[in-house]
């Protein structure tokens, strides 16, 4: 229940609901690699990626957040004016003054609500992570006033020809934010590592395109795993400490029921939970854990800086760790590996994917850790208890079915896409190509409809009609689609919530 005037600290403050956005087409990285040239499976084991979401010049971040938003809002009844803070973490920058918030305040006009704090954050994949831990603070803190914060994390990947355009994808998730929430986070267990280095970066503001040392990156992320980790933990055995109910001080990645990792490509996230493994084992290499594993020992002697391209540490780990993997990690990779990388949106997916796939009364009482890293580099670790029922957040989410109902394109079709982009990305006066209804987008989106004179955006949305008249048209002359897709997929059906709008 909501309070104009709240009388006391914040408690239990965590997300009551959650929504997710993902483009209605994409393309087959078993085609892709078909297409690239590459040998089998280079896509599709080396990186662990099945298909990537593909936005055309019908969609932008601001299409993408603003169709993310009202379907949550839809879908759960919430009042716009029951919103007090709304922010937006993103890296998908189509102005360099005016935030993607500003424009997300068009779904508030109607109810009056001008009083929303908050505006965009961004660096790299974090943005989303900032964005959500400002919305717990202001909860938490003195100036709340009893109604929710609404984050948004969401970005376009996409990368120029070469070995790291496989790893792009696209993608949006909004999370509800108050007091006694079903997935609390756990207060005073954050843990973050920050430092300056280059390792991927968007210096040149006439491209989408990223500079990126893909080496060092992986480097650098796997160094935040150790360094945060270990923060973590070190925080969580003060709290056993100070805790008469704890019967023990010792910590390891047994104190989580789920880990979830930022989520470029899945292969990595694999490397994730061997490294955390490492971690346990370097801590407490006598751990009854190890026992049985007596081809560890020959790595208690070693450092964690020293080990990064060692990949002897790194298979021993990979193997002692595929039972965790496959119980704790692997239940959060269903949307990172059929979307993409979404950037800030990523961790995200992840969550979205475990809540979506994992019955309620398993996830109830469990303890889910998550792994959050943005590139230049900003990282955190914390951790989120499922205090009470996940079903309905499952329910709405239809996420299964939402996968099942998107539509394949070509590899032609989107290297076709992917060079459209460049040619008008920063255009003025420009109408974009693609349909604008539900051939191409799913119904109830945003789309762009012209770039004027100004550079200003405008938007609309597509309509039940529009549905209607495309689903009549896929019986007859139905070649004509943006994506040259081979048939038409239904759009998906609504989701049995209360108040709920069609799936998007």
């Amino acid at each position: 229940m909501l309070s104009a005037t709240p009388a006391a600290r914040a408690e239990n403050v965590g997300i009551h609901a959650l929504e997710i956005y993902m483009p209605k087409k994409y393309v087959d990285q078993n085609e892709l690699e078909k297409y690239d040239g590459v040998s089998a499976g280079k896509y599709t084991i080396g990186l662990g990626q099945q298909k990537m979401g593909v936005c055309d010049d019908r969609e932008d971040i601001n299409t993408i957040c603003l169709t993310v938003v009202r379907s949550l809002l839809d879908k759960y009844s919430i009042s716009p004016s029951q919103i007090g803070r709304l922010e937006v973490g993103t890296e998908t920058i189509i102005d360099k003054s005016k935030s993607v918030k500003s424009v997300l305040m068009q779904l508030f006009a109607d109810s009056g609500n001008t009083d929303i704090e908050g505006v965009d954050t961004t660096n790299a994949c974090y943005g989303g992570t900032s964005a959500l831990f400002n919305a717990v603070n202001w909860v938490e803190s003195s100036s709340w006033d009893g109604r929710y914060a609404l984050v948004v994390a969401a970005d376009i990947a996409v990368y120029k020809t070469g070995s790291a355009r496989p790893t792009g994808g696209a993608g949006a998730v909004a999370l509800l934010i108050g007091a006694d929430a079903p997935l609390a986070f756990d207060r005073g267990l954050r843990a973050t590592h920050m430092e300056h280095v280059y390792d991927f970066y968007k210096p040149d503001l006439h491209s989408e395109y990223p500079e990126v040392d893909g080496p060092l990156s992986n480097t650098c992320y796997i160094k935040a795993v150790d360094v945060t980790y270990n923060r973590y933990l070190d925080k969580l055995a003060r709290q056993k400490q100070q805790s008469a109910a704890s019967a023990t001080t010792a910590v390891s990645s047994s104190d989580l029921d789920y880990i979830l990792f930022h989520c470029p490509y899945a292969k990595l996230v694999a490397k994730s939970v061997a490294r955390i493994a490492f971690n346990d084992f370097l801590r407490n290499p006598s751990s009854p854990a190890f026992a049985a594993h007596p081809n560890l020992a020959q790595f208690a002697s070693y450092k964690l800086e020293n080990t990064y391209a060692n990949r002897d540490v790194e298979k021993a780990f990979m193997q002692f760790s595929t039972p965790a993997f496959k119980a704790k990690t692997a239940p959060a990779l269903l949307v990172p590996q059929n979307l993409g990388n979404s950037y800030t949106a990523s961790l995200y997916t992840g969550l979205v994917s475990l809540i979506a796939t994992t019955p309620a009364e398993t996830l109830l009482h469990k303890r889910i850790g998550l792994f959050s890293y943005g590139s230049g580099l900003a990282a955190s670790f914390f951790s989120v208890t499922c205090r009470s029922s996940t079903a309905q957040m499952a329910r709405a989410l239809d996420l299964e079915q939402r996968l099942a109902a998107r539509v394949e394109i070509t590899p032609e079709r989107y290297d076709e896409i992917m060079a459209l982009r460049e040619r008008v990305h920063n255009v003025k006066e420009y109408v974009p190509v693609a349909a604008a209804d539900a051939t191409n987008l799913w119904e109830g989106a945003y789309y762009l409809v012209e770039v004027d004179t100004k550079f200003r955006r405008k938007y609309e949305r597509v309509s039940a009609g529009a549905v209607a008249a495309a689903t009549n048209a896929a019986a007859g002359v139905v070649k004509k689609v943006v994506d040259n897709a081979t048939a038409l997929v239904s759009p998906p059906p609504s989701v049995a919530v209360q108040g709920a709008a069609p799936s998007v």
